[in-house]
């Protein structure tokens, strides 16, 4: 039950809603979703059935919407019992419900200061950059319909939110625990997360973190240091130190643009061949079990294993862990606050709650923060 001599306050946001990629829910879906993922791009449809193998290959459906409205069910219940009056919207920027009517929805219904939760934890110009200028299309096209234009700000990354951290460390504890007991005490944690091309990733974050020598700027740092939490919690709860290395998956570009490596695949081989007695892969990188868990870890990464002879097992994502969800109000109540503060500086300065060496993310992405790859309007930013 909420705590009725407390409510925690929103204001002045009226709103949140939760913004994710989108996927087929059919076979039917499939295509004209890759057609939307790779507008512009002028790929021919017969190439689109081929990447799209995948999805046909689980019925045509991509377990991300479902997830999400896990997720959605998830922040609603939290909020509720927690007193926090604020209502929950979703949307996606390739399939339905769509970004643009999901907007157009909100305002329809009055609000005019909306919080944004991007499924994407980490710094980049895909999981954070591409967002805002989603966001920007969608109020220009709402701008073009003569509609009053909502005031939209993203909620920092969470990567090292104890919400999303804790989560991440049992879900490896129960991995290990699957594991045969002889092979448990040595096996490897393989901390995954999407490949994307080295200048995209030297080049994420704020301008100060970009590295421009093949470091992997932001994104590698940040996922770097959950790992590292993530193999520190492992190690005092178990006693046992798993070694472990940050490895990539799911890498989509052409074959002579450097893209961040090595992969999941090449580094079951690698162990393998060093005599490791068992794997564990950890899916850092990625907040449910949608289609690039579901296929490049549970199909392909653990069918090269198999054919290793390496036992394997896989951590789940968050999902929609309560933890997680607590975790996303504690962020909207701290972005509330810090709103207040700013506008009045008799109000209460918001505690800032991240783990690791890192600390609290920006709250407003500065000039400059893991840039487009073409000049592009973008909202909820400084650029």
């Amino acid at each position: 039950m909420p705590d009725q001599s407390v409510q925690p306050s929103p204001d002045p946001y009226d709103a949140l809603l939760l913004l994710s990629f989108g996927g087929p829910e059919g076979p039917e879906d499939v295509v004209p979703f890759l057609e939307n993922v790779t507008h512009g791009r002028g790929i021919p449809r017969e190439r689109l059935k081929e990447v799209g193998r995948h999805y046909f290959l689980f019925g045509g459906v991509s377990p991300i919407n479902a997830q999400n409205r896990e997720l959605l069910h998830a922040l609603r219940k939290d909020f509720a019992e927690h007193g926090l009056d604020l209502p929950v919207y979703w949307g996606n920027r390739n399939w339905a419900p769509y970004l643009t009517d999901t907007l157009r929805e909100m305002t329809a219904d009055g609000h005019r200061r909306i919080l944004v939760l991007a499924t994407s934890a980490y710094a980049s110009y895909s999981g954070c950059r591409q967002y805002r200028e989603n966001l920007a299309d969608a109020l220009a096209a709402l701008e073009g319909e003569g509609l009053p234009l909502p005031r939209v700000d993203k909620l920092r990354h969470y990567f090292n939110h104890p919400g999303f951290v804790r989560p991440m460390v049992d879900a490896t504890l129960a991995a290990l625990a699957e594991l045969p007991e002889e092979h448990r005490a040595g096996a490897h944690l393989a901390f995954t997360t999407h490949s994307i091309p080295t200048a995209a990733a030297d080049t994420s974050g704020p301008v100060e973190a970009h590295t421009g020598d093949g470091e992997g700027g932001a994104y590698v740092a940040e996922h770097l240091d959950v790992a590292r939490l993530i193999a520190d919690a492992v190690r005092e709860e178990t006693g046992v130190e798993h070694p472990w290395r940050l490895v990539y998956q799911s890498r989509s570009g052409a074959p002579h643009i450097p893209w961040l490596e090595p992969d999941i695949c090449d580094h079951l081989e690698e162990l393998h061949g060093e005599g490791v007695p068992a794997v564990v892969m950890v899916p850092i990188g990625f907040v449910s079990d949608h289609m690039e868990v579901k296929y490049d870890l549970d199909t392909e990464a653990t069918a090269k294993a198999a054919e290793l002879g390496l036992p394997v097992s896989r951590a789940s994502t968050v999902g929609a862990d309560p933890r997680f969800a607590a975790g996303v109000r504690d962020l909207v109540l701290e972005r509330a606050a810090t709103e207040r503060f700013a506008e009045d500086r008799a109000a209460a300065a918001p505690e800032r709650c991240a783990l690791g060496a890192l600390g609290p993310s920006h709250d407003v992405c500065p000039v400059g923060c893991c840039p487009a790859r073409s000049p592009r309007p973008a909202a909820a930013g400084s650029d």
